[in-house]
């Protein structure tokens, strides 16, 4: 063949590759993200990878939740300790916030470093899918003038228990069952034969200097927590390396996680063969000559990398830089921090303090400690009214009014309806819901004055109890954040521990009040079912869902339930409520409430069924305080039986339960939700589900009230009072496992939700390793009141509740001008709450925005221009202006077209109209504040019908959001919760609202607007407002010039592909010629 005929065929084939490559990019614009699971990698002997980056629930951590078939539950995590003084509030944690990004092929990269005492640090995974292997490469940069010392403890769990589930060491690398210095690489696995064995190459051997320093357990503190042979937590590794690091150089590690075939044992030798072929030649396939010459745990002159005439012991690598830090701080004079309702009301009532004053300081402290690396993460929305409720709050007490809720903060999970917040469920395929009316306890709340602080974060769709992981990220442990909250009420808990809040509404199927009461070392009331409505409520299993209190005290919850609880015409299961209910439950509150009580308990509910670590036995060892309240313990047999299953699927009973109350709901029923693209891949179901029929119902509600009744008898017989349980029975361990064993044994069998009964959980203390411990109460049906007023009989005995030291009380500090109108005036959204001494760090304390540079604050239609949080732009060639929200992320950027929008559907255009587009820095979080938009209307127009309007894409019609009019500018304000396009429009005939049961027309819902940066498991969301697509738009609205039709990129890929198909042809003749 000539060398023209190659040429050709060669250029033919460039031009088809390149044609597929264009069309590959093109489907992955076109596709939906979550179809595409960029986190859920398969390696070729078929194990699949299920990473922590990003991607939703954003842990953001590197380690991997799962690896299939293999014992592999959290692993690849790093902690670190660094010398750095002032320490660092994170020190000794598990590292977050990487920003870890797929790049589609086999690798994640840092976006942004990690900040810990001025150390830097970034991880980068690379998977070998031909080999099953994953390389983790990370790197710490010392940015401070002092040499500092950095323990990195590499590692996690695997496995659990001393059973099947055990993955003990097999093997070392020097033949022997015991990890050393000495060694290269281990394996472990468990005795199960279809699993597989996990292997880890350490790095180069003692006696090298940067070999391997210790062992450590990595779900306790390893840096103080030996590593241990034998028992449960002989599965919980943690490789230890010690670096210490000059001013201004970099130094990194390399280690490598491999899994075998699903063999078992039996694979142990060929999983040992690719470890000793890692160690004698490891694969820095990708890394620089600079990186590879920062590492210190391999010996660098044995690698063919080496070059002895360019090799320096001094290095500093390039890295992406962590976010700034912002200084945190708070503009309230009252300090929140572990104050019970009872306290602040009390503060209130005689002038110390207003709930202006309280809720500011909370949402202060929101600011500071939910977001960023190391945000906890709590809220999913926080209220943009918060400051006018609490003024309102104290207007009412001004004239007269009292009452033990007026002005309190109350965070509301994010699973009840709220008039003026979405109801999210936790899931992005609901996240712009928005109900128009109260569920009835929120109602209630309202009612009883308390300030609706906010949505907090939950288990999508309360489905887990281990974890609160949804489609706005994961929750993160408030006492030790590197656990995991608990779920599914991980938000509601976390955030009256954090003193986000004063106490928080939750809701319980199975474990979701107690798990994450006891997680956070507060208390909880499960009532007898029906004592509260669940009327406005998502479910997961009609008839057994509760929804109830959560708070610090015993008391606060009293005064929770003096306000949520009774009978609700709207719920059937209410019906007894009233006559059941006290009609104070503070009268219940008595010191000797526990005075000749019989308290029964069960030896063996008390016993883990995979833990020995002392939880269960450090419970027990509490009885005294029930002994010393007055208590007499009783030991009692196994409960009896429960009834007979019935049939009928509960859950989407449920849920035709709620849509009933929402015309405007986005789903038909339950059973649809899940198949939304948007849910998280893990909870994803494609079947149809049924609701139950009449009989169904019956049965359902017969066979509880039958086990009600069987538990009553048990306990008659035995003379006992009340049953005590144990919260938990084991050690809480990290929140990056995907299993319930490895969020902590709750094995109890604790008669409370499957059976209906009142249920009050109390801190006690602590486990023999410093893990919060409590005791659950539980009564006979009805017997609620005297329950709680057993359990405040124990708390005062007690005394046991646990306090958090990573969210410490916010400096003071005064500003100029501030702004009660908006609730994070003065205080930026804090990036990274890890600031190493957050009392001292601010170097000018009279002036905060002492190093925030000016800003330009005009903004240039049509161009994309960085805006600052805080600050208010005005629009050249407008009278319009926006004011930015005060947790806008740095390195925002906006787009503003004036749009030539035209009468619409009894709508004239009166005004402005503009769109704006946002693009926020990747790996960023999206504002949750709202932002302020003012737009200038046309002279003479009628200001009594003036409005702005936002047009849906979805239903392509302009929806009314109302306004503030100011006649003497001719400029009309609103604040609004994101941007898309907005006008000013005039009503000319009367249209046809669409409203849910209420009547209600003021739906805050943008069915198109995605404000979150949070991304499921298997790929990207578009988080940025400027990635959203348009559908092709029957009205006069013109679409603005930045929207992507979706219609072009297929008419592209089309003709991509009918071009490359040519050519395809094309070659082919060729090489025929």
């Amino acid at each position: 063949m000539s060398n023209s005929m190659n040429t050709f065929i060669n250029q033919k084939r460039v031009i088809l590759s390149v044609s597929m490559i264009i069309l590959l990019l093109i489907g992955s614009v076109i596709l939906p993200t979550s179809l595409v699971s960029a986190t859920n990698l398969k390696s070729d002997n078929g194990a699949s990878w299920r990473i922590h980056d990003t991607v939703r629930p954003s842990l953001d951590t590197g380690s991997f939740r799962t690896v299939s078939e293999s014992p592999i539950h959290g692993f690849g995590n790093i902690f670190v300790r660094v010398s750095s003084t002032p320490e660092p509030l994170f020190n000794d944690q598990m590292m977050r916030g990487f920003g870890l990004t797929y790049d589609g092929i086999d690798t994640f990269e840092t976006t942004q470093a990690v900040d810990l005492g001025g150390v830097h640090i970034t991880r980068e995974i690379k998977m070998d899918r031909s080999e099953s292997w994953t390389r983790f490469f990370d790197s710490f940069t010392n940015t401070t003038d002092e040499t500092v010392v950095v323990e990195v403890s590499f590692g996690g769990a695997l496995g659990y228990g001393t059973g099947d589930e055990h993955g003990a060491i097999q093997t070392t690398s020097d033949g022997d069952k015991v990890i050393t210095p000495a060694d290269e690489w281990t394996i472990a696995a468990t005795p199960k034969d279809d699993e597989r064995p996990v292997g880890v190459v350490i790095g180069t051997p003692a006696p090298f200097e940067g070999a391997l320093t210790k062992v450590g357990n990595q779900e306790r503190n390893p840096f103080e927590t030996p590593y241990v042979t034998e028992g449960h937590e002989s599965n919980f590794y943690g490789y230890i390396h010690t670096l210490t690091i000059e001013p201004g150089e970099s130094e990194s590690l390399a280690r490598f996680l491999l899994v075998g075939d699903t063999q078992g044992l039996t694979a142990i030798p060929s999983t040992e063969e690719k470890l000793d072929n890692l160690a004698t030649e490891p694969d820095f396939t990708g890394l620089t000559t600079e990186e590879i010459y920062s590492l210190e745990n391999w010996d660098i002159t044995t690698l063919p990398e080496y070059n002895p005439d360019t090799f320096s012991e001094s290095i500093t690598l390039d890295y992406p830089e962590p976010p700034t830090k912002e200084e945190f701080y708070t503009t309230s004079n009252y300090d929140v921090v572990n104050k019970t309702i009872a306290e602040l009301q009390t503060d209130m009532e005689v002038g110390v303090t207003t709930s202006e004053e309280i809720t500011r300081a909370y949402l202060d402290r929101i600011a500071a400690y939910d977001n960023g690396q190391f945000g906890f993460n709590a809220f999913i929305t926080v209220a943009e009214n918060a400051i006018e409720q609490a003024k309102a709050a104290d207007e009412a007490r001004s004239n007269g009014q009292t009452g033990s809720l007026l002005g309190i903060p109350i965070a509301i999970k994010d699973i009840f309806d709220t008039k003026d917040m979405p109801n999210t469920g936790g899931s992005l395929a609901l996240k712009d819901w928005q109900p128009a009316t109260d569920a009835h306890q929120v109602n209630l709340l309202r009612e009883a004055g308390a300030v609706i602080i906010g949505k907090t974060n939950l288990s999508e769709f309360a489905f887990s109890g281990s974890q609160s992981d949804s489609g706005f990220g994961q929750v993160w442990n408030a006492l030790y954040p590197s656990k995991t909250s608990y779920g599914s009420s991980g938000g509601s808990s976390v955030s009256v521990a954090l003193s986000m809040t004063a106490a928080a509404l939750g809701s319980q199927t199975g474990v979701s009040l107690y798990a994450p009461a006891n997680g956070a070392s507060i208390t909880m009331f499960r009532g007898t079912d029906g004592m509260a409505s669940v009327h406005g409520v998502m479910p997961l299993n009609w008839g057994q869902d509760y929804a109830g209190p959560m708070a610090r005290t015993v008391t606060d919850l009293a005064y929770l339930l003096n306000a949520t609880t009774g009978t609700d015409a709207k719920d059937m299961l209410t019906e007894e409520a009233d006559e059941h209910r006290p009609a104070d439950w503070t009268v219940s509150l008595d010191k000797s409430a526990l005075q000749g009580k019989r308290i029964g308990y069960i030896p063996s509910s008390f016993v883990s069924g995979f833990a020995n670590d002392g939880t269960g036995q450090a419970v027990m060892d509490h009885f005294t305080d029930l002994e010393a309240a007055g208590a007499t313990m009783v030991e009692m047999p196994d409960p009896p039986s429960r009834p007979d299953s019935v049939k009928g699927d509960k859950t989407e009973e449920g849920w035709a339960r709620y849509i009933e109350l929402h015309s405007s709901f986005p789903f038909a029923k339950g059973s649809d939700i899940l198949k939304d693209e948007n849910v998280l891949p893990y909870n994803h179901e494609d079947e149809d589900a049924t609701r139950m029929t009449s009989e169904e119902v019956d049965a359902w509600l017969n066979y509880r009230t039958e086990y009600k009744e069987r538990i009553k008898q048990w306990m008659d017989d035995n003379n006992v009072d009340a049953i005590v349980y144990a919260g938990f029975l084991s050690d809480m361990y990290n929140n990056d496992s995907s299993i319930y064993q490895l969020s902590a044994d709750r094995g109890t069998g604790v008669l409370t939700s499957n059976v209906g009964l009142p249920t009050v959980l109390v801190p006690v203390g602590t486990n023999p390793h410093g893990y919060s411990i409590s005791m659950q109460l539980v009564g006979r049906a009805w017997d609620d009141a005297n329950i709680l007023g057993m359990g405040y009989a124990l708390e005062q005995q007690a005394n046991g509740q646990q306090f958090t030291s990573f969210a410490p009380a916010l400096e003071v500090m005064a500003t100029d001008n501030p702004d009660p109108e908006d609730p994070d005036t003065g205080n930026p959204d804090t990036e990274d709450p890890d600031t190493d001494n957050p009392d001292t760090d601010n170097p000018d304390p009279d002036n905060p925005g002492t190093d925030t540079p000016e800003a330009n604050t005009e903004l240039t239609l049509g161009e994309q221009m960085v805006v600052v949080a805080n600050q208010t732009y005005t629009i050249t060639g407008t009278k319009a202006k926006i004011t930015m929200p005060a947790d806008l992320p740095e390195g925002s950027k906006v787009t503003i077209i004036k749009e030539d929008a035209t009468d619409h559907d009894g709508l004239e255009v009166a005004g402005e109209v503009l769109n704006v587009t946002f693009e926020f820095p990747e790996g960023s979080t999206p504002p949750t504040n709202g932002y302020t938009l003012t737009l200038g209307y046309n002279q003479g127009a009628d200001t009594e019908q003036l409005a702005i309007y936002y047009f849906n894409e979805t239903s392509n019609e302009w929806e009314h959001k109302g306004g503030e009019v100011n006649e003497e500018e001719e400029t009309i304000t609103l604040d609004v919760p994101h941007f898309s396009s907005y006008g000013v429009f005039v009503e000319i005939e009367e249209t046809t609202p669409t409203e849910d049961e209420s009547g209600t027309t003021d739906d805050e819902t943008d069915s198109n607007n995605d404000q979150s940066t949070n991304e499921n498991e298997q790929d990207d969301e578009n988080t940025n407002e400027t990635n959203n697509t348009t559908n092709n738009d029957k009205s006069n609205h013109n679409l603005p010039n930045t929207a992507t039709s979706v219609f072009n990129w297929l008419m592209i890929g089309a003709i991509t592909i009918a071009t490359g198909i040519v050519l395809l042809i094309v070659r082919r003749r060729k090489v025929n010629m």
